[in-house]
Protein backbone atom coordinates (compact mmCIF):
# COMPACT_ATOMS: atom_id res chain seq x y z
CA UNK A 1 0.00 0.00 0.00
CA UNK A 2 2.69 2.30 0.72
CA UNK A 3 4.62 1.67 -2.55
CA UNK A 4 1.65 1.61 -5.28
CA UNK A 5 0.30 5.31 -5.06
CA UNK A 6 3.87 6.68 -5.56
CA UNK A 7 4.62 5.61 -9.26
CA UNK A 8 1.73 7.13 -10.99
CA UNK A 9 2.03 10.39 -8.43
CA UNK A 10 5.61 10.09 -10.09
CA UNK A 11 4.51 10.07 -13.19
CA UNK A 12 1.49 12.80 -12.82
CA UNK A 13 4.09 15.34 -11.01
CA UNK A 14 6.48 14.42 -14.28
CA UNK A 15 3.22 14.98 -17.26
CA UNK A 16 2.70 18.18 -14.94
CA UNK A 17 6.07 19.84 -15.75
CA UNK A 18 6.06 18.65 -19.36
CA UNK A 19 2.37 20.90 -19.36
CA UNK A 20 4.29 23.89 -18.05
CA UNK A 21 7.03 23.22 -20.59
CA UNK A 22 4.18 22.94 -23.27
CA UNK A 23 2.54 26.47 -21.78
CA UNK A 24 5.88 28.25 -22.25
CA UNK A 25 6.83 27.70 -25.15
CA UNK A 26 3.89 29.32 -27.47
CA UNK A 27 4.94 32.62 -25.10
CA UNK A 28 8.69 32.14 -26.48
CA UNK A 29 8.03 31.76 -30.01
CA UNK A 30 6.13 34.98 -30.14
CA UNK A 31 8.52 37.50 -29.21
CA UNK A 32 10.52 36.49 -31.74
CA UNK A 33 8.61 35.45 -34.37
CA UNK A 34 6.64 39.03 -34.57
CA UNK A 35 8.79 40.73 -36.84
CA UNK A 36 8.79 38.09 -39.33
CA UNK A 37 5.19 37.56 -39.02
CA UNK A 38 4.12 41.37 -39.09
CA UNK A 39 6.51 41.10 -42.59
CA UNK A 40 4.87 38.52 -43.94
CA UNK A 41 1.07 40.07 -43.63
CA UNK A 42 2.24 43.63 -44.06
CA UNK A 43 0.90 44.36 -40.53
CA UNK A 44 2.57 47.39 -37.80
CA UNK A 45 4.05 46.54 -34.67
CA UNK A 46 1.64 47.36 -32.28
CA UNK A 47 -1.12 44.59 -34.51
CA UNK A 48 0.26 42.05 -31.89
CA UNK A 49 -2.03 43.80 -29.76
CA UNK A 50 -4.88 41.70 -31.33
CA UNK A 51 -3.36 38.79 -31.00
CA UNK A 52 -2.86 38.75 -27.60
CA UNK A 53 -6.54 40.67 -26.86
CA UNK A 54 -7.67 36.93 -28.54
CA UNK A 55 -5.50 35.29 -26.73
CA UNK A 56 -6.89 36.79 -23.61
CA UNK A 57 -10.08 36.40 -24.07
CA UNK A 58 -9.80 32.69 -24.57
CA UNK A 59 -7.57 32.48 -21.75
CA UNK A 60 -9.79 34.54 -19.30
CA UNK A 61 -12.85 32.23 -20.58
CA UNK A 62 -11.51 28.97 -20.21
CA UNK A 63 -9.34 29.66 -17.31
CA UNK A 64 -12.39 31.28 -14.65
CA UNK A 65 -14.60 28.17 -15.76
CA UNK A 66 -11.69 26.04 -15.28
CA UNK A 67 -11.85 26.93 -11.59
CA UNK A 68 -15.60 26.94 -11.37
CA UNK A 69 -16.00 23.28 -12.75
CA UNK A 70 -12.68 21.18 -12.17
CA UNK A 71 -14.12 18.89 -9.54
CA UNK A 72 -17.08 17.82 -12.26
CA UNK A 73 -14.89 17.83 -14.89
CA UNK A 74 -11.80 16.19 -13.95
CA UNK A 75 -8.22 17.63 -14.31
CA UNK A 76 -7.05 14.98 -16.68
CA UNK A 77 -9.78 14.67 -19.27
CA UNK A 78 -9.25 18.96 -18.78
CA UNK A 79 -5.86 18.44 -19.29
CA UNK A 80 -5.88 16.17 -22.25
CA UNK A 81 -8.93 17.95 -24.07
CA UNK A 82 -7.52 21.61 -23.72
CA UNK A 83 -4.01 20.37 -24.46
CA UNK A 84 -5.02 18.93 -27.74
CA UNK A 85 -7.07 22.31 -28.30
CA UNK A 86 -3.71 23.99 -28.20
CA UNK A 87 -1.84 21.71 -30.54
CA UNK A 88 -4.63 22.45 -33.21
CA UNK A 89 -4.61 25.97 -32.09
CA UNK A 90 -0.78 26.45 -32.58
CA UNK A 91 -0.65 23.96 -36.00
CA UNK A 92 -3.52 26.87 -37.28
CA UNK A 93 -0.31 28.84 -36.57
CA UNK A 94 1.43 27.78 -39.03
CA UNK A 95 -0.87 27.77 -41.84
CA UNK A 96 -2.74 31.00 -41.27
CA UNK A 97 -2.75 32.97 -44.64
CA UNK A 98 -3.78 36.49 -43.16
CA UNK A 99 -3.74 37.86 -39.52
CA UNK A 100 -7.52 37.28 -38.97
CA UNK A 101 -7.07 33.76 -39.26
CA UNK A 102 -4.20 34.14 -37.34
CA UNK A 103 -5.67 35.71 -34.43
CA UNK A 104 -8.52 33.05 -34.75
CA UNK A 105 -6.15 30.42 -33.58
CA UNK A 106 -4.97 32.71 -30.91
CA UNK A 107 -8.28 32.78 -28.93
CA UNK A 108 -8.77 29.32 -29.87
CA UNK A 109 -5.09 28.55 -28.56
CA UNK A 110 -5.85 30.83 -25.02
CA UNK A 111 -9.36 28.40 -24.40
CA UNK A 112 -6.83 25.74 -24.53
CA UNK A 113 -4.11 27.05 -22.45
CA UNK A 114 -6.00 28.98 -19.60
CA UNK A 115 -7.77 25.50 -18.89
CA UNK A 116 -4.46 24.16 -18.25
CA UNK A 117 -2.83 26.77 -16.52
CA UNK A 118 -5.65 26.90 -14.08
CA UNK A 119 -6.30 23.07 -13.96
CA UNK A 120 -3.02 22.25 -13.08
CA UNK A 121 -2.00 25.36 -10.37
CA UNK A 122 -5.54 23.94 -8.53
CA UNK A 123 -4.17 20.80 -8.89
CA UNK A 124 -0.98 21.55 -7.53
CA UNK A 125 -2.22 23.74 -4.82
CA UNK A 126 -3.44 20.85 -3.01
CA UNK A 127 -0.82 18.00 -4.16
CA UNK A 128 2.34 20.06 -4.34
CA UNK A 129 4.53 21.84 -1.67
CA UNK A 130 6.58 25.00 -2.00
CA UNK A 131 9.33 23.48 -3.78
CA UNK A 132 7.55 21.16 -6.05
CA UNK A 133 5.77 24.33 -6.66
CA UNK A 134 8.24 26.48 -8.03
CA UNK A 135 9.62 23.96 -9.93
CA UNK A 136 6.31 23.53 -11.43
CA UNK A 137 6.58 26.83 -12.65
CA UNK A 138 10.03 26.77 -13.22
CA UNK A 139 9.47 24.74 -16.12
CA UNK A 140 6.91 27.19 -17.42
CA UNK A 141 10.37 29.14 -17.82
CA UNK A 142 12.09 26.38 -19.34
CA UNK A 143 9.16 26.25 -22.28
CA UNK A 144 9.65 29.98 -22.57
CA UNK A 145 13.07 29.98 -22.62
CA UNK A 146 13.54 26.84 -25.60
CA UNK A 147 10.58 28.89 -27.43
CA UNK A 148 13.03 31.65 -28.67
CA UNK A 149 15.92 28.99 -29.26
CA UNK A 150 13.50 26.94 -31.81
CA UNK A 151 12.16 30.56 -33.82
CA UNK A 152 15.81 31.62 -33.37
CA UNK A 153 17.25 28.09 -34.97
CA UNK A 154 14.21 27.99 -37.68
CA UNK A 155 15.32 31.18 -39.19
CA UNK A 156 18.70 31.19 -38.95
CA UNK A 157 18.78 28.00 -40.81
CA UNK A 158 16.66 30.26 -43.85
CA UNK A 159 12.97 28.47 -43.17
CA UNK A 160 10.09 30.21 -42.08
CA UNK A 161 8.04 31.26 -39.17
CA UNK A 162 5.59 29.01 -39.65
CA UNK A 163 8.26 26.36 -38.89
CA UNK A 164 8.36 27.03 -35.23
CA UNK A 165 4.52 26.52 -34.77
CA UNK A 166 4.45 23.29 -36.28
CA UNK A 167 7.17 22.04 -34.35
CA UNK A 168 5.71 22.61 -31.04
CA UNK A 169 2.10 21.65 -32.30
CA UNK A 170 3.65 18.53 -32.72
CA UNK A 171 4.78 18.12 -29.32
CA UNK A 172 1.50 19.53 -27.80
CA UNK A 173 -0.09 16.44 -30.16
CA UNK A 174 2.24 14.05 -27.95
CA UNK A 175 1.15 15.42 -24.73
CA UNK A 176 -2.08 15.46 -25.34
CA UNK A 177 -1.90 12.13 -25.83
CA UNK A 178 -0.16 11.23 -22.56
CA UNK A 179 -2.88 13.01 -20.79
CA UNK A 180 -5.53 10.97 -22.45
CA UNK A 181 -4.00 7.74 -21.22
CA UNK A 182 -3.59 9.29 -18.15
CA UNK A 183 -7.04 10.12 -16.91
CA UNK A 184 -7.96 7.38 -14.07
CA UNK A 185 -4.45 8.21 -12.88
CA UNK A 186 -5.58 11.92 -12.39
CA UNK A 187 -8.56 10.81 -10.96
CA UNK A 188 -7.06 8.35 -8.57
CA UNK A 189 -4.36 10.41 -7.41
CA UNK A 190 -6.57 13.84 -7.20
CA UNK A 191 -5.71 15.23 -3.87
CA UNK A 192 -7.72 15.16 -0.48
CA UNK A 193 -9.02 18.90 0.00
CA UNK A 194 -7.14 18.90 3.13
CA UNK A 195 -3.63 18.72 1.49
CA UNK A 196 -3.29 22.38 0.75
CA UNK A 197 -3.84 23.28 3.95
CA UNK A 198 -1.29 20.94 5.37
CA UNK A 199 1.57 21.89 2.38
CA UNK A 200 1.45 25.04 3.24
CA UNK A 201 1.91 25.02 6.76
CA UNK A 202 3.93 21.61 7.66
CA UNK A 203 1.01 19.96 9.50
CA UNK A 204 -1.33 17.21 9.00
CA UNK A 205 -4.74 18.37 8.28
CA UNK A 206 -8.11 16.54 9.55
CA UNK A 207 -9.13 13.42 7.99
CA UNK A 208 -12.67 11.54 7.35
CA UNK A 209 -13.30 8.28 5.86
CA UNK A 210 -14.16 8.78 2.41
CA UNK A 211 -13.34 10.79 -0.63
CA UNK A 212 -12.00 14.26 1.18
CA UNK A 213 -13.33 17.50 -0.99
CA UNK A 214 -13.81 21.59 -1.03
CA UNK A 215 -17.23 22.69 0.50
CA UNK A 216 -18.89 24.70 -2.12
CA UNK A 217 -19.98 27.88 -0.87
CA UNK A 218 -22.27 30.65 -2.83
CA UNK A 219 -19.89 32.66 -5.77
CA UNK A 220 -21.46 35.51 -3.80
CA UNK A 221 -19.30 34.98 -0.72
CA UNK A 222 -16.11 34.67 -3.06
CA UNK A 223 -16.88 37.58 -5.10
CA UNK A 224 -17.60 39.81 -1.70
CA UNK A 225 -14.30 39.06 -0.12
CA UNK A 226 -11.37 42.22 -1.11
CA UNK A 227 -8.09 39.52 -0.86
CA UNK A 228 -9.89 38.11 -4.16
CA UNK A 229 -9.96 41.15 -6.04
CA UNK A 230 -6.08 42.39 -4.64
CA UNK A 231 -5.08 38.93 -6.00
CA UNK A 232 -6.63 39.07 -9.26
CA UNK A 233 -4.54 42.72 -9.56
CA UNK A 234 -1.46 41.26 -8.24
CA UNK A 235 -1.81 38.77 -10.26
CA UNK A 236 -2.56 40.81 -13.85
CA UNK A 237 0.46 43.20 -12.49
CA UNK A 238 3.20 40.46 -12.38
CA UNK A 239 2.37 38.93 -15.64
CA UNK A 240 2.59 42.22 -17.41
CA UNK A 241 5.93 42.66 -16.55
CA UNK A 242 7.06 39.10 -16.93
CA UNK A 243 5.38 38.62 -20.60
CA UNK A 244 6.07 42.53 -21.24
CA UNK A 245 9.96 41.82 -20.69
CA UNK A 246 10.04 38.73 -22.65
CA UNK A 247 7.94 40.33 -25.70
CA UNK A 248 9.54 43.22 -26.32
CA UNK A 249 13.01 42.45 -25.01
CA UNK A 250 14.08 40.91 -28.87
CA UNK A 251 12.86 44.80 -30.12
CA UNK A 252 14.81 46.45 -27.80
CA UNK A 253 18.02 44.78 -28.37
CA UNK A 254 18.25 44.90 -31.78
CA UNK A 255 16.30 48.23 -32.85
CA UNK A 256 17.35 50.16 -29.53
CA UNK A 257 20.51 48.25 -28.34
CA UNK A 258 22.06 47.58 -31.80
CA UNK A 259 22.15 43.71 -31.40
CA UNK A 260 22.10 41.26 -34.29
CA UNK A 261 18.90 38.96 -34.45
CA UNK A 262 20.47 36.08 -33.58
CA UNK A 263 22.57 37.17 -30.05
CA UNK A 264 19.52 39.04 -29.06
CA UNK A 265 17.14 35.83 -29.58
CA UNK A 266 19.93 34.29 -27.13
CA UNK A 267 19.50 36.77 -24.88
CA UNK A 268 15.50 36.62 -24.95
CA UNK A 269 16.43 32.80 -24.00
CA UNK A 270 18.64 33.65 -20.91
CA UNK A 271 16.07 36.01 -19.88
CA UNK A 272 13.39 33.44 -19.92
CA UNK A 273 16.06 30.86 -18.82
CA UNK A 274 16.69 33.24 -15.46
CA UNK A 275 13.10 32.22 -14.51
CA UNK A 276 13.55 28.28 -14.52
CA UNK A 277 16.92 28.99 -12.61
CA UNK A 278 15.13 31.07 -10.36
CA UNK A 279 12.51 29.34 -9.36
CA UNK A 280 14.79 25.93 -9.17
CA UNK A 281 16.95 27.75 -6.39
CA UNK A 282 14.21 29.86 -4.80
CA UNK A 283 11.64 26.57 -4.59
CA UNK A 284 14.38 25.20 -2.03
CA UNK A 285 14.71 28.92 -0.29
CA UNK A 286 11.08 29.37 0.62
CA UNK A 287 10.80 25.93 1.82
CA UNK A 288 13.67 27.60 4.57
CA UNK A 289 13.20 31.19 4.63
CA UNK A 290 9.00 31.36 4.14
CA UNK A 291 6.99 32.86 1.34
CA UNK A 292 7.04 36.52 2.79
CA UNK A 293 10.15 37.29 2.89
CA UNK A 294 11.11 35.39 -0.16
CA UNK A 295 8.04 37.47 -1.98
CA UNK A 296 9.15 40.71 -0.73
CA UNK A 297 12.63 40.38 -1.56
CA UNK A 298 11.87 39.32 -5.69
CA UNK A 299 9.52 42.14 -5.37
CA UNK A 300 12.38 44.30 -4.82
CA UNK A 301 14.75 42.43 -7.00
CA UNK A 302 11.80 42.70 -10.26
CA UNK A 303 12.51 46.85 -9.60
CA UNK A 304 16.04 46.57 -9.73
CA UNK A 305 16.27 44.70 -12.69
CA UNK A 306 13.96 46.92 -14.61
CA UNK A 307 15.92 50.42 -13.47
CA UNK A 308 18.96 48.43 -14.93
CA UNK A 309 17.15 48.37 -18.24
CA UNK A 310 15.75 51.48 -18.05
CA UNK A 311 19.22 53.12 -17.92
CA UNK A 312 20.62 54.32 -21.25
CA UNK A 313 23.76 52.34 -22.23
CA UNK A 314 25.14 49.47 -23.67
CA UNK A 315 23.25 46.48 -24.61
CA UNK A 316 24.78 44.24 -21.53
CA UNK A 317 23.24 46.59 -19.42
CA UNK A 318 20.09 45.96 -20.45
CA UNK A 319 20.67 42.69 -20.66
CA UNK A 320 21.75 42.03 -17.15
CA UNK A 321 18.83 44.12 -16.38
CA UNK A 322 16.51 41.18 -17.98
CA UNK A 323 18.55 38.80 -16.32
CA UNK A 324 18.04 40.25 -13.02
CA UNK A 325 14.10 41.06 -13.59
CA UNK A 326 13.98 37.30 -14.89
CA UNK A 327 15.63 35.81 -11.66
CA UNK A 328 13.86 38.37 -9.23
CA UNK A 329 10.64 37.71 -10.41
CA UNK A 330 10.86 33.67 -10.69
CA UNK A 331 8.80 32.34 -7.08
CA UNK A 332 6.23 35.37 -7.27
CA UNK A 333 3.49 33.55 -9.00
CA UNK A 334 3.65 29.85 -7.85
CA UNK A 335 4.17 31.37 -4.11
CA UNK A 336 0.87 33.73 -4.94
CA UNK A 337 -0.78 30.64 -5.95
CA UNK A 338 0.43 28.26 -3.33
CA UNK A 339 -0.54 31.20 -0.54
CA UNK A 340 -4.11 31.80 -2.34
CA UNK A 341 -5.66 29.75 0.43
CA UNK A 342 -4.16 31.62 3.03
CA UNK A 343 -5.78 34.42 1.88
CA UNK A 344 -8.99 34.04 0.53
CA UNK A 345 -10.19 30.66 3.08
CA UNK A 346 -10.08 27.18 1.44
CA UNK A 347 -13.23 27.20 0.71
CA UNK A 348 -12.89 29.52 -2.07
CA UNK A 349 -9.44 28.36 -3.13
CA UNK A 350 -10.30 26.74 -6.35
CA UNK A 351 -12.14 29.76 -7.86
CA UNK A 352 -9.51 31.80 -6.62
CA UNK A 353 -7.15 30.37 -8.45
CA UNK A 354 -9.15 30.09 -11.86
CA UNK A 355 -10.16 33.71 -11.47
CA UNK A 356 -6.23 34.83 -10.63
CA UNK A 357 -5.20 32.83 -13.84
CA UNK A 358 -7.59 34.55 -15.67
CA UNK A 359 -6.25 37.57 -14.27
CA UNK A 360 -2.97 37.11 -15.26
CA UNK A 361 -4.38 36.36 -18.83
CA UNK A 362 -5.36 40.00 -18.91
CA UNK A 363 -2.50 41.20 -17.59
CA UNK A 364 0.05 39.11 -20.03
CA UNK A 365 -2.59 40.75 -22.80
CA UNK A 366 -3.46 43.93 -22.30
CA UNK A 367 -0.31 45.59 -20.91
CA UNK A 368 1.94 44.43 -23.52
CA UNK A 369 -0.36 45.40 -26.36
CA UNK A 370 -0.26 48.74 -24.61
CA UNK A 371 3.42 48.90 -24.63
CA UNK A 372 3.10 48.23 -28.57
CA UNK A 373 1.31 50.99 -29.27
CA UNK A 374 3.32 53.17 -26.80
CA UNK A 375 6.67 51.68 -28.38
CA UNK A 376 4.96 51.96 -32.09
CA UNK A 377 4.68 55.67 -31.43
CA UNK A 378 7.82 56.61 -29.10
CA UNK A 379 10.97 54.62 -29.59
CA UNK A 380 11.20 50.81 -27.74
CA UNK A 381 13.35 53.10 -25.38
CA UNK A 382 10.43 53.25 -22.96
CA UNK A 383 10.34 49.32 -22.56
CA UNK A 384 12.55 50.34 -18.80
CA UNK A 385 10.77 53.11 -17.52
CA UNK A 386 7.33 50.80 -18.19
CA UNK A 387 8.30 48.17 -16.56
CA UNK A 388 10.04 50.24 -13.63
CA UNK A 389 6.63 52.00 -12.61
CA UNK A 390 4.63 48.24 -12.77
CA UNK A 391 7.44 47.05 -10.45
CA UNK A 392 6.90 49.45 -8.38
CA UNK A 393 3.17 49.11 -8.43
CA UNK A 394 3.05 45.53 -7.58
CA UNK A 395 5.12 45.97 -4.58
CA UNK A 396 2.78 48.41 -3.41
CA UNK A 397 0.14 46.21 -3.75
CA UNK A 398 1.80 43.43 -2.45
CA UNK A 399 2.45 45.71 1.30
CA UNK A 400 -1.04 46.93 1.11
CA UNK A 401 -3.05 43.35 0.84
CA UNK A 402 0.18 41.56 3.79
CA UNK A 403 -1.49 44.45 5.91
CA UNK A 404 -5.19 43.29 5.22
CA UNK A 405 -6.97 40.87 7.87
CA UNK A 406 -7.03 37.36 6.52
CA UNK A 407 -9.67 35.44 5.13
CA UNK A 408 -11.60 34.50 9.05
CA UNK A 409 -12.12 31.63 11.08
CA UNK A 410 -11.89 28.21 9.17
CA UNK A 411 -15.23 26.77 8.19
CA UNK A 412 -16.57 23.71 9.80
CA UNK A 413 -16.27 20.51 8.26
CA UNK A 414 -19.27 18.62 6.44
CA UNK A 415 -18.47 14.84 7.25
CA UNK A 416 -18.94 12.58 4.11
CA UNK A 417 -22.55 10.88 4.01
CA UNK A 418 -22.59 7.48 1.89
CA UNK A 419 -23.88 8.16 -1.76
CA UNK A 420 -23.69 12.04 -1.42
CA UNK A 421 -21.68 14.05 -4.22
CA UNK A 422 -18.28 14.33 -4.13
CA UNK A 423 -18.42 17.94 -4.25
CA UNK A 424 -20.73 18.76 -1.33
CA UNK A 425 -19.29 16.27 1.00
CA UNK A 426 -16.33 15.41 2.37
CA UNK A 427 -13.91 17.39 5.05
CA UNK A 428 -13.25 20.37 4.28
CA UNK A 429 -10.32 22.25 3.51
CA UNK A 430 -9.91 24.58 7.01
CA UNK A 431 -8.95 28.47 6.54
CA UNK A 432 -4.89 28.56 7.14
CA UNK A 433 -3.88 31.89 8.64
CA UNK A 434 -0.74 32.31 7.19
CA UNK A 435 0.04 35.09 9.13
Amino acid sequence: MSTAPARPRAALLLLSYLAFVSLGLPDGLLGVSWPSISGDFDVPTEAVGWVLTAGTVGYLTSSVLAGFTLARVGVGALLAGSTLLASLALTGYSVSPVLAVLVGCALLLGLGSGAVDSGLNAYAAGAFGPRHMNWLHAFFGLGVAIGPLIMTAVLSAGLAWRWGYGIVAAAQLVLAAAFALTVRAWRRDAPAGTEAASTVQGVPAPTAAGPASTVQVPVRDTLRLPAVWSGLLAFALYVAIEVSAGLWAFLLLTEGRGLSAALAGGCVSAYWGSLFVGRVVQGLVAERLGAGLVLRASLAGMAVGAALIAVPGPAVLAVLGLVVVGFAAAPVFPLLTLTTADRVGAAHADRAIGMQIGASGVGAALVPAGLGVLIGNTSVQVLGAALLVLALALIALYEWGARRPTAGPPTPAVPAQPGSDPQTSGPVRPVVDGR
